[in-house]
């Protein structure tokens, strides 16, 4: 047994499909799947069950995954160890983002840290928070940007910035507001809101005072893209949310069409997380660091109201 066969079951089991495991993994398919095949006859068991489309583990084989799991993940650890004590700012680093802040946030970023610490490898990936928790977790990812606070015990919190709600209200839906609104003016039979799994859009169903009309509502187009909303209100479906951040990169046309909340502003509190027994905390560290130096220029507001992220039951 080998610590590179375990790595190639660990791609199969995240994957389902051998072929792209081998991808993944820089290897060809006939040599990923002879590596399982000979694990699988050292231990005498079979650990994936290819009969399935996707490929799912047998029995014995999820408890070889969790397993392969920590010895991989303690493997690695070493070489982090050892980075750690020399304080070294390099090599591979997988950071999952929450969607809605991706498209915004990533491009202020991204550059200038790569600019400045051009010895890390840096892997992007687009998930929701609740799979950016759980690959958190099993060692798939070693941080994530999502909105908190979670209130998970087992996962650290930097909170990056407060990024404020700002509605977008054509003028066929100004009746009734100010030039500023309040939750209390909100309608749900009229807001339009993202799918549901976006933690944006319970953060807007939690601003909300009337929140039982959401099951009672005539249309139920629900996006999961903030342009396709936008659209859909310009042509009179409704109007919508957007994290402040969003607005910043509309055009003019677009941007006549927002209107600010009265103080304390809703808002949502976006972080950097982390498992707290995550060792490169150097790259987390520059990370923070170069967002927070970037980010501080762009959001400025300090009289905010703190929405949760989570559904509420």
């Amino acid at each position: 047994m080998t610590i590179t066969q375990l790595i190639y079951v660990l791609a199969v089991a995240e994957h389902k499909n051998f072929t792209l495991a081998a991808e993944k993994t820089f290897v060809t398919q006939p040599t990923l799947s002879m590596q399982i095949q000979k694990l699988e006859e050292e231990l005498d068991v079979l650990i994936f069950d290819r009969s399935t489309k996707p490929i799912q583990p047998t029995a014995i084989g999820t408890i070889i995954i969790k397993q392969a799991q920590k010895i991989v993940n303690e493997s690695d650890r070493i070489k982090d160890l050892i980075d750690q004590e020399k304080g070294f700012i390099g090599g591979e680093f997988r950071l999952g983002i929450i969607p809605t802040v991706t498209p915004t946030l990533l491009p202020m970023f991204l550059k200038s840290f790569l600019k400045k610490h051009s010895e890390v490898e840096l892997i992007i990936e687009e998930y929701t928070t609740e799979e950016i928790i759980s690959r958190l977790r099993n060692g798939y990812l070693d941080a994530g940007i999502a909105a908190t606070p979670l209130e998970e015990k087992d996962i650290f919190e930097k909170v990056l910035f407060y990024e404020p709600f700002v509605g977008y209200i054509p003028p066929q839906f100004r009746s009734g507001f100010d030039k500023e609104i309040t939750a209390d003016q909100l309608d749900l039979q009229k807001l339009l809101l993202l799918q549901d799994g976006h933690c944006f859009r319970d953060g807007i169903i939690n601003i909300c005072n009337n929140k039982n009309m959401l099951e009672n509502r005539k249309f139920k187009l629900e996006s999961g893209s903030f342009e396709t909303l936008i659209q859909l209100s310009k042509e009179g479906f409704g109007y919508t949310l957007l994290p402040y951040l969003h607005t910043l990169i509309l055009n003019r046309e677009d941007q006549s069409n927002l209107i600010q909340f009265k103080d304390p502003k809703p808002a949502r509190e976006i972080s950097l997380i982390y498992a707290k027994n995550e060792l490169k905390i150097q790259i987390i560290n520059a990370l923070y660091d170069s967002i927070l130096g970037i980010i501080r220029g762009a959001i400025a507001f300090q009289d905010v109201k703190i929405i949760s992220p989570k559904k509420r039951k």
